[in-house]
Parts: C-alpha cells; sequence; structure tokens
C-alpha cells in the first residue's frame, strides 16, 4: 500500500515530464521509432507480391531484422525476398513458388545505438476462393402458402464470400417482406405463391481478393395447389410435410433462429447483427426491443425488412436480452436473443517516449483493459523484462515502469504486450537521456491570421533536455499569464480563446531550462469574419424565364474573396447559361434539368461562408391522356383521365370542354369545371349533340395544351326543353305589333325541324288566342290593332319530337300614334327677377295614345320692360325644357329680369308631341344691373386723370346712378384707403384732381337700379412720372420777393456743392456722405397732400402692382430713364421744387441704386454734373 502511494506521489511530480507524441530533432541521438508498419492480419492475393511494411525512423539510423513463426527469417538467404534498402519493409516474389510456403506470423525489429523497437506479429495468409463441391440438388415441391428454406451454403473462402441469388438471365432475384435473403445467404419464403415456381434458382459466391464468381446447381421450386398428396407423390417429390388446407392462413413462428431463445457473442467496438426471420401467412411484420433498456438510436438501423437489427460500435451497455416480434392477424411469436459483449485488449493510455536529463526520473505507464483482463508483459529492446539484464534504477508495478536518477548511455525502447483471448496491443516507447539547451522548432517570425471571435493558437514548439519552461509576451512587454482570455498548453502553445482585434500584435516566447535560454517570435493578425449579408432567396421560375439569385457578401479587405457556386452541392453545369457575377448567378432560360438547391460559398484563405436556397421550376401542366367514357346514358355520360405531369404546381382545376360536330364542328366551348384533385366529372348533355370533349388543365402557371379529343358521342333527338328568350311585343306604327324573340340555337334545338308558336290576344278583352307557326324567323308582325292596347304574348317552340314547355306569357303593347290633347290650366309664379315656376294639369290617359315620355315647356322672352326696349327682341330664340314622367310643374331657370316672356307646354310619348296648349305670357321684375360696358382712362397727368365709362348692356331695369370707388396700389401690394364717389345715371365721365404722381390707382365702377349695385367693371391706371419741374402756382412765380428767395437758396446751395467737391478730393468724409450711408435703402415716401410734393419712387421688382394690373401705356417715365432727375440727389423729402424751379433742400450724393434696376454705375456724381441738372 505503502509503495502505491509513493508511486501516486511520483507520477504528481514528474506530470511535468509528460508530453503526447514528444518528437526529438532528428539531429540528436534517439532509440528507434516505429513509423509504418502492416496490419496485423493481412490476406494477399497470390497473383501478386507480398508486401510487409515496416519503417522507423532514429538516429542513427536504424537497421532492420525479421522474425517468421517465432525464429530468426535470413533475407539474405531467400532469392525470392527482397528488403528495401533503408528500410525493414519485406517484397517477397511468388510467381512461380507456392505462395503458401511464405504463409505465417512475422515480426520487424528496428535496432540501433540506444534501443530496439518491434513491430506487431503480423499474420500473413493467402486468399482462397475454393470451388463448390459437388452435390445433387433434388427438385422442390411445395403446397401453397407454407414456407420455405433454399440453401446456398457457399465453400469457406478467406475472407467470407458475399452471397446473393440471381436467375438464369443474371437478374437478381426480387426481395421483399415476404422473401429474403438470411445473414448466411440462405433464401427465405415466410409463405410461397404461386409465381415463386421457377427452375433457375441460383445462389452465387463473389470472393473480393480474387475477384470470382462461383455458382450453385440450380434449385427448381414448384408451388402447387393440392389438397393431399399420398406417399407416393411425396417420396417422388421429395416433400415431407403437407397442410391438409393448402394456403391456410396461420399464425407466425420462426424460421431462424430456432427454439425461444439463442445466444450471441459480439466483441466490444465490433458491428452486431441480430436476425430474426419468420413464416406465416399473411407475411408477419417484425418489431425490436431489448429488455430493461431502449435500443441505442444514433447506432442502431434495420435492414431486410426488420428482420435484421444493426448495433454498430458496440459497447458493453449493449448486452442484454434482445426480443425480436413477428406479427400477423392471427397472433403473434418472439424470440429472445441473449447478446454478450467481450473485449479484446484496448487503450486507456498507452505508454508514451520519455525524454529524461542525466539524474531525472520518469514513469512509464501502460494502462489497458479488456474482457477477460488482459494480461500484461514488459519488454526491453524486444527482450522480456524478466530476462533483460537486472538494472537497480528500473521497478515494475504491473503496468508502470519507474525509472529513477537515469544516466547517459541508459537509452532503451520498451515494449508494453497486453493480451486476452481475444487479441493483443504491442506498444513501444522510449526512454532517451540527453543533456540539451533549449531549441525553438517552430519558424520564427511565422505570422498566424484568425478570423474575429475564433479560437488563435500560437505555436511554441520546443526541445530540450531538461524539458525547457515556456514562457509568453506580447508587444515585447507584457508578460501572459494563463487565464482568460490566454491558455498556456503543455507544449508551449498559446491559446487565445476567443480572438479580437485588440489581441492583434507580436508575440514572444522564450524557453527556458539549466542549459540554456532561447527566444521566439510569432504575429497575430485578427481579421474581420466572412459574413453574406443578403442571402439567395427561395425561387420559384417558369420553364424558358430567367432565376436570378443574389449572394452579397462582406469580408476583410485585406483577404482575398473567391465566390463559388454549387448546384446541389456539385459543380455548376458547364452551360452558358449560367452566368456568375460578383455577388449573383443568373440561369437564362430555364429548364427542367436545372431544379434543385444552389449555394454560394465565399471563401477567403482563412474562412468561409455560404447560402443556399432552392430552385422550382415550374410550367403549364401537361396534358391529360386516356379520356374515357362510362356511365352513359340519354342526357349524362362519366368522363375519366389521366393527369399529366404537374410541372411543381400543383393542379387547380379541370377545364372540360365540349365540340358539336352536327351543329358547330370545330367550336369548343367551356362546359363545366372540376377541383385539381378529380379526375373524373358528370357530364350533364342535351339531345340531338354529337359530342366530343377534351380536358385542360389549369395550374399558377396558366392552362396546359388540350388533350386529346374523346371519342364521339351522340345523344338521341328529344322535344325541346327550352322555349325561346328575350321575348317582345312591342308596335313600330299606329295598328300593328311586333312580336320578336332571340332563337334557339342549335345546341338547344334538341331535334330536327325546329319552328316557333307565336300566339297572342288583346289583354283584358274576352277573346281566344290568335297564334302562327314560323321556322328561321325571329319575328312575326301583327297588324289591324287599336292604338297602344296592351297584348299577352307567348313564343313557344317545337320540333318533329314535340313541343317544348308552356310558354310564359310576356305583356307587350300595339303601335303608338302622337298625343291628341294639350295640357290645362297653365299658371306661372315668378319667384324672383330670374326664376320663375310653372304648373300644369295633365292630359288624359287615353289621349296620349302611347307610353308618355314627359312634357316639354317652350318659352321665349319677347322683349324688355324698359321704355328702351318696348320693340320685341328679334334675336331671342325658343327655350325648351323637357319634364319626364306625368310631371304636373317644374322651374324655369336663367330667366332675364325685368322682361316679358311667352310660354307654351306639350305632352310627349314615343311617337312626338301633341298640340301646344294656349300661350301664357308672364314678367319677371327687375334685378341688379349688368357691369358697365367699358371703363376707360384718359389723359392721366402728373396728379389727375379722367375716367369715362359706358351704361350696361343689359339694365335688367331702371339704372338710377353709378358708384366709383378707387384707391392706390402700395409697392408692398397692399391697398391703399378706398375713396368713393356717387354719379347721376346722365353722368358717363369725371376727373379725378389731387392724385399722387406716379402712384398706380385701381378703379371699380358699377350701375345701380332700386334691386342695388351690380357687378363691377375694373381698371387700373397710374399717374404721369414728375420729370420736369411743372409751373404751379403762377401768381407766386411771378412774384419778385419769391423770385429773389430761390436766386439765394440756389447760390447757397451751389457754394455747398463746391465746399462739398473740395473736402471729398482730399479724402474726407462729410456730413452728408454720413448719411447717405445710412440711408442705404429708403422706403418709398408718399405723396405730402399738404403741399403737393413728391417723395422718392422706386421701381424694384419687390414693389410690384397688384396681380393683374396692368403697365400704362401713357408714357411714364421711369426713374432709370434719367440719372440726372433731381429726385435722384434729393434725401428723402427733404428736397423741394418751389414755384420758380429752384431747389430747396440739403444736397447729397446720387444714391446707389436697387441692383434690380440694371448695370448703372453706383458712383456719386460730381458737381458738374449735379449742376447740370438745373439747366
Amino acid at each position: 500500500m505503502d509503495f502505491q502511494l509513493s508511486i501516486g506521489a511520483l507520477l504528481m511530480t514528474l506530470l511535468s515530464h509528460m508530453t503526447s507524441a514528444l518528437e526529438v530533432p532528428l539531429d540528436l541521438p534517439q532509440p528507434p521509432t516505429i513509423t509504418l508498419q502492416s496490419p496485423k492480419d493481412y490476406i494477399f492475393d497470390p497473383r501478386e507480391n507480398i508486401v510487409i511494411h515496416c519503417e522507423a525512423k532514429g538516429k542513427p539510423h536504424p537497421s532492420f531484422s525479421w522474425t517468421r513463426n517465432g525464429t530468426h527469417f535470413d533475407v539474405e538467404k531467400d532469392s525470392k525476398v527482397l528488403m528495401k534498402p533503408g528500410s525493414g519493409t519485406l517484397v517477397i516474389d511468388i510467381s512461380g513458388e507456392k505462395a503458401e510456403a511464405y504463409e505465417g506470423t512475422y515480426q520487424c525489429t528496428a535496432h540501433n545505438d540506444h534501443g530496439t523497437a518491434v513491430s506487431n506479429n503480423i499474420v500473413i495468409r493467402q486468399s482462397r476462393s475454393p470451388l463448390w463441391s459437388k452435390e445433387r440438388i433434388e427438385a422442390i415441391t411445395v403446397q401453397l402458402g407454407i414456407s420455405l428454406v433454399l440453401q446456398c451454403r457457399p465453400p469457406a473462402g478467406l475472407p467470407p464470400p458475399v452471397i446473393f441469388w440471381m436467375d438464369n438471365n443474371f437478374q437478381k432475384l426480387p426481395l421483399d417482406k415476404r422473401v429474403s435473403q438470411a445473414l448466411n445467404g440462405d433464401l427465405y419464403f415466410s409463405n410461397v405463391l404461386a409465381e415463386d415456381t421457377r427452375n433457375d434458382y441460383i445462389c452465387y459466391a463473389r470472393f473480393p481478393h480474387t475477384q470470382t464468381i462461383q455458382q450453385k446447381q440450380p434449385i427448381s421450386v414448384t408451388v402447387q395447389e393440392i389438397d393431399t398428396m399420398n406417399e407416393t407423390v411425396a417420396a417422388l417429390y421429395n416433400v415431407t410435410t403437407f397442410s391438409a388446407n393448402p394456403a391456410r392462413e396461420q399464425g407466425p413462428g420462426f424460421l431462424t433462429p430456432l427454439g425461444a431463445t439463442s445466444t450471441k457473442m459480439v466483441l466490444r467496438g465490433e458491428t452486431l447483427q441480430l436476425e430474426c426471420i419468420a413464416e406465416g401467412l399473411p407475411t408477419p411484420d417484425m418489431s425490436w426491443q431489448k429488455d430493461g433498456g431502449e435500443l441505442p438510436t444514433s447506432r442502431v438501423s434495420f435492414l431486410n425488412y426488420k428482420k435484421t437489427l444493426k448495433i454498430s460500435d458496440v459497447g458493453e451497455a449493449d448486452a442484454g436480452d434482445y426480443t425480436c416480434t413477428a406479427t400477423n392477424r392471427l397472433g403473434t411469436a418472439d424470440h429472445v436473443i441473449k447478446v454478450t459483449v467481450k473485449a479484446a485488449p484496448f487503450w486507456i493510455s498507452a505508454p508514451r517516449n520519455l525524454i529524461l536529463a542525466p539524474n531525472e526520473t520518469g514513469i512509464l505507464t501502460c494502462r489497458v483493459s479488456g474482457d477477460p483482463k488482459p494480461e500484461i508483459r514488459w519488454f526491453v529492446n524486444g527482450i522480456l523484462l524478466e530476462n533483460a539484464p537486472e538494472d537497480h534504477t528500473r521497478k515494475v508495478d504491473d503496468d508502470t515502469v519507474i525509472l529513477s536518477n537515469v544516466q547517459s548511455g541508459s537509452s532503451a525502447v520498451y515494449q508494453c504486450n497486453a493480451s486476452n483471448e481475444f487479441g493483443y496491443l504491442i506498444a513501444n516507447a522510449f526512454v532517451n537521456v540527453l543533456a540539451e539547451p533549449p531549441r525553438v522548432l517552430t519558424p520564427p517570425n511565422q505570422v498566424y491570421r484568425v478570423i474575429t471571435n475564433s479560437p488563435s493558437l500560437l505555436d511554441c514548439a520546443t526541445f530540450g533536455s531538461p524539458i525547457p519552461t515556456i514562457t509568453w509576451f506580447k508587444d515585447g512587454k507584457i508578460s501572459i499569464k494563463s487565464g482568460d482570455p490566454y491558455v498556456i498548453h503543455e507544449n508551449g502553445t498559446l491559446e487565445i480563446n476567443v480572438a479580437q482585434s485588440q489581441n492583434s500584435g507580436k508575440y514572444t516566447c522564450i524557453a527556458t531550462n539549466n542549459l540554456g535560454i532561447k527566444e521566439n517570435h510569432v504575429f497575430l493578425e485578427v481579421k474581420e469574419p466572412t459574413r453574406i449579408l443578403k442571402q439567395p432567396e427561395y425561387k420559384v421560375v417558369q420553364r424558358g424565364m430567367s432565376a436570378v439569385f443574389e449572394c452579397k457578401v462582406k469580408h476583410d479587405p485585406s483577404l482575398v474573396p473567391t465566390m463559388t457556386w454549387l448546384k446541389n452541392n456539385g459543380e455548376l453545369p458547364d452551360d452558358e447559361r449560367f452566368e456568375v457575377d460578383t455577388d449573383s448567378l443568373v440561369i437564362k432560360d430555364v429548364m427542367d434539368e436545372d431544379e434543385g438547391t444552389y449555394t454560394c460559398i465565399m471563401n477567403t484563405s482563412l474562412d468561409q461562408d455560404s447560402a443556399s436556397a432552392m430552385l422550382t421550376v415550374v410550367e403549364k401542366p401537361d396534358p391529360a391522356t386516356d379520356l374515357e367514357l362510362t356511365d352513359q346514358t340519354e342526357r349524362s355520360v362519366q368522363l375519366t383521365w389521366i393527369p399529366g405531369d404537374e410541372h411543381n404546381s400543383p393542379t387547380q382545376k379541370f377545364l372540360i370542354q365540349y365540340e358539336d360536330l352536327l351543329h358547330q364542328p370545330s367550336v369548343w366551348v367551356n362546359m363545366t369545371e372540376v377541383p385539381g384533385t378529380s379526375t373524373t366529372a358528370h357530364l350533364n348533355l342535351s339531345p340531338f349533340i354529337y359530342y366530343s370533349f377534351r380536358v385542360l388543365a389549369k395550374n399558377q402557371v396558366g392552362y396546359s395544351q388540350p388533350s386529346q379529343a374523346s371519342r364521339q358521342y351522340r345523344t338521341n333527338p328529344a322535344a325541346p326543353d327550352d322555349n325561346p328568350s328575350d321575348v317582345h311585343g312591342e308596335g313600330t306604327e299606329p295598328g300593328n305589333l311586333v312580336i320578336s324573340w332571340r332563337s334557339l340555337t342549335g345546341f338547344q334545338s334538341n331535334g330536327p325541324g325546329l319552328e316557333y308558336k307565336v300566339l297572342w290576344r288583346q289583354k283584358d278583352v274576352d277573346q281566344e288566342w290568335s297564334s302562327t307557326t314560323v321556322a328561321n324567323v325571329t319575328q312575326v308582325v301583327v297588324t289591324g290593332t287599336p292604338i297602344f292596347v296592351p297584348y299577352e304574348i307567348k313564343v313557344q317552340s317545337l320540333n318533329d319530337y314535340g313541343s317544348g314547355p308552356e310558354a310564359e306569357v310576356i305583356i307587350g303593347y300595339s303601335g303608338e300614334d302622337l298625343p291628341t290633347s294639350a295640357p290645362d290650366d297653365v299658371l306661372v309664379l315668378v319667384h324672383n327677377s330670374t326664376l320663375a315656376e310653372v304648373h300644369w294639369e295633365p292630359v288624359s290617359a287615353h289621349s296620349i295614345r302611347g307610353k308618355l315620355k314627359g312634357y316639354k315647356v317652350y318659352y321665349r322672352r319677347e322683349r324688355g320692360l324698359h321704355k328702351t326696349e318696348e320693340e320685341a327682341d328679334q334675336e331671342s330664340q325658343d327655350q325648351v325644357l323637357t319634364f319626364s314622367g306625368n310631371s304636373t310643374e317644374g322651374s324655369l331657370p336663367g330667366l332675364q329680369p325685368y322682361s316679358l316672356y311667352n310660354l307654351f307646354i306639350r305632352v310627349l310619348n314615343s311617337k312626338g308631341e301633341g298640340p301646344p296648349s294656349p300661350d301664357k305670357q308672364f314678367e319677371t321684375p327687375e334685378g341688379v344691373p349688368g357691369p358697365p360696358s367699358f371703363l376707360n382712362v384718359l389723359n392721366p397727368s402728373l396728379d389727375s386723370l379722367t375716367l369715362e365709362w359706358g351704361p350696361p348692356l343689359n339694365n335688367n331695369g331702371r339704372l338710377i346712378g353709378y358708384t366709383l370707388k378707387y384707391q392706390p396700389v402700395n409697392n408692398t401690394v397692399e391697398m391703399g384707403p378706398v375713396k368713393m364717389m356717387e354719379f347721376p345715371v346722365n353722368e358717363t365721365t369725371v376727373t379725378l384732381d389731387n392724385l399722387n404722381s406716379s402712384v398706380l390707382y385701381k378703379f371699380d365702377l358699377s350701375a345701380k337700379t332700386i334691386k342695388g349695385a351690380g357687378a363691377n367693371t375694373t381698371r387700373e391706371a397710374s399717374t404721369v412720372m414728375e420729370t420736369t419741374v411743372p409751373s404751379r402756382h403762377v401768381d407766386i412765380a411771378t412774384q419778385g420777393w419769391f423770385i429773389g428767395l430761390m436766386c439765394a437758396i440756389a447760390l447757397l446751395i451751389l457754394v455747398l456743392l463746391i465746399v462739398c467737391f473740395i473736402k471729398r478730393n482730399k479724402g474726407g468724409k462729410y456730413p452728408v456722405k454720413e448719411k447717405e450711408e445710412a440711408h442705404q435703402d429708403p422706403e418709398i415716401q408718399p405723396m405730402k397732400e399738404d403741399d403737393g410734393t413728391f417723395g422718392e419712387y422706386s421701381d424694384t421688382e419687390d414693389h410690384k402692382p397688384l396681380k393683374g394690373s396692368r403697365t400704362p401705356s401713357n408714357g411714364t417715365v421711369r426713374r432709370d430713364e434719367s440719372d440726372d432727375s433731381l429726385v435722384d440727389y434729393g434725401e428723402g423729402g427733404d428736397g423741394q421744387f418751389n414755384e420758380d424751379g429752384s431747389f430747396i433742400g440739403q444736397y447729397s450724393g446720387k444714391k446707389e441704386k436697387d441692383t434690380h434696376e440694371g448695370n448703372e454705375s453706383s458712383e456719386a456724381p460730381s458737381p458738374v454734373n449735379a449742376m447740370n441738372s438745373f439747366v
């Protein structure tokens, strides 16, 4: 017990020295290692050379030797045996030799100065395909319904042959639930049928290594239906058992395995196959279950119609009882198979190579398992450890070898052999004693590229003895320890669990032991993942159209992507119809074979993304076939058909059409529709038709081509089923009645000799029906009828086989004539000057003499009531209003005021109008007048203009005067204050004074009657712009004192101008200039009413006249037509003229004009120019 504890402690101490698949650089001394060997069981083909592989590595390179059947095999003495140079592989030439001589158990040994490694025991056997033993095959006679087993019993081959059954024509016999082949090759019939009779049941055996096939003699089987068979017949046909009642149903039983239970042993890791084949009639169904557990779903499959249960990769848990159950309607039968699981030796932990420094300690472990438990034996350099020289540094405890305080020169190869009755395992593990400083095996400056969020492994493969310690640094300064997100593995590899962009950089690994130190640099680049942003979508495309699959991808810009398209996980067809673009696949002229799954794969050197979509090709259905007519009667038939291919689009409906070969050949008429799931239609037929039928199928794409027409089906004639439709009776002139109808079609005639019986009589008069029979016409004219009286009318169809149903009575009327009377008591009510209402008494019904359409009111303006309009209105025309139906009143709109009207009324029927009523006159009262006929603007001046107008064209009464309203229109499109003036009727002109100069005015003029003012006539006009100083108030301007004052002012201004000019030339700034800069854009100054002066006028686009106004045509001068205007030199309203033309006020330089006024100079004028403006 203490020894085991010490081993456990030692194991913990030595964990750091254990590495998996430890590799020693080949430039260092090392014992041999087997790198390649043949399988343990080698079956060779005698037609080919035997090649037994044995390869090994070591330093120095190992030498090879072989044993056969436990003794040394001298290769050099056998000329047929060649060992390949530099290896232990044997090539045995068996041509011309007996191959059996080289069968046996071979083992390879690889040796150098540091130890010896051995291979597995390789059993060499020749493949065999022996002939079938000759036997006499008796013919078999079996009773119908009985089970039967045909035995194959092939010769034992190496490896075992593959069995199958065929006939003389080399066709495999069909297998099903009733007939099956067992695992041993026998052919089982759960029950035989009459069709099982044949004389060529042949069992074949195929030997895989020699590729030869051998056959057994054919077996003849006869199935008979017999009640009894006597002994002679039984002996003749070699039949021993017969049922008293042939083909009688029987419950299930088992043909194999026999009995209620059986056993089965299987080795761990192999495949378990359990078989149960049952007999019975009807053929039983098979099912399986495991007692006390469930079947391992992921490893279970059922073969041979559930007669075979297959479990792959068997483990200990698969042992137990398995029950197969056979069931038919007569009962069930069970069989239990007891399964045991054994195990050949298998590794839990194989021994691994040890590299130890002098004075270190190491452990070799050989952990195996198996059932029964394997025996473990240790070898050193191929010699059983008990027989090897004693070594005090070595201790053995069952599956463990401990090597303590090893020294240089003690390298060796240890073998662990574990075996039981089912097999063995051999493993080589060397112990190499070295003293080596660290070396890094990973290439320097290696660049690793990974995708974001994926793990990254940075290698630092090292070698050294003692084993070096590995440390990692990032970017030369950050020490990396194991822990999220880093893991440093035992072999030195640095793992980053989830790489992110910040993990990119330079990494340094440093390997250290007591003999030295070594470092290596690697680089990590973390890239963006490749992602499909827009995946291809499922497409349903009609044949002949184009299909487009989009596949838009995002990827790291430093990676080169490659787009690949696959169809059904294979390459795209080599067809020019397939066009691959950077982010799409276009399939032109799609065909049925293009259907499938299309996958776009975007590959980079580091990752890929893919997406798939289905393409379904649809087309109109194929036509139906095999039209048949069944259940035939006089008036119906059943039509059946076989649908055509739907082309991936379900049939929505079937349309049945017929052709009437007798009445309308080559014309197909829709008859009925049935759902797409139906393949029959019950068709109602008409007599005397030569029918042919056809079917059209419809899916979402459209209708199919019509099917082939069915055979012709004729129905017998019969009396008509219908009478003519649309029967009418109506007179076309006084004294007649026209009876018309729509004829029956040939389809409706039901037989030959179609005629129509037309009947009529006057309604509500006691008289017999009048009638006539006609053919091939659609109307009858009855003459000598009263004017517009009702008639009862019937039209009945008949043919050579009888009359149609009783005809329906309809009402018609004889011909109309003009009305004979006029409306009475006409009354007119005047509501206002433009609207009146007329009333009348209707005429009697008998005087209408037709269908009443309504009343027509005729009215006309005779003249006006004003004394100037006493003459008749020669231009007035009759106005007509029609009031439908039996109206007795109506409105007369749109009358002219203050007028005399004349009116009369006529009654109206379908024939025309009756006589007029007596004339009726009425007057309309006064109304508001129309607008003045014109409004003209005359003689516009600086502050006045003259208006002239004409009276309204329609006074609509007695005029009492005119009203004038006018107002200025500001440049801001706003209206100024309104002024109003009244004028008597005899005034048609006025002069308006005291207006503002160069101002736009709006004038509204209306006429008036006692009813009020009428509509306005509107005009817009402007006063004249002031371009010269008018001489006004002559009485003041001629006064001497006024002239002297003006001269003094002019002189003062001249002095001021000269001073300003001098100061300006000196670069100074004068007060006037400062004031000018303070007022860059003055507003329009209104005219001052107290002194008659005008402010500055602005003509920019911002000060437009009112919408709809017109520019005056009187030659008004714009401001920009005279750059020297005195107004331009005034400052706001401060600059004024006196009566003698002298300028009053402060002078300033000319203002800069608005940019909308043109390309005028903004430079201030010189004093000379200013003076010239006064001239």
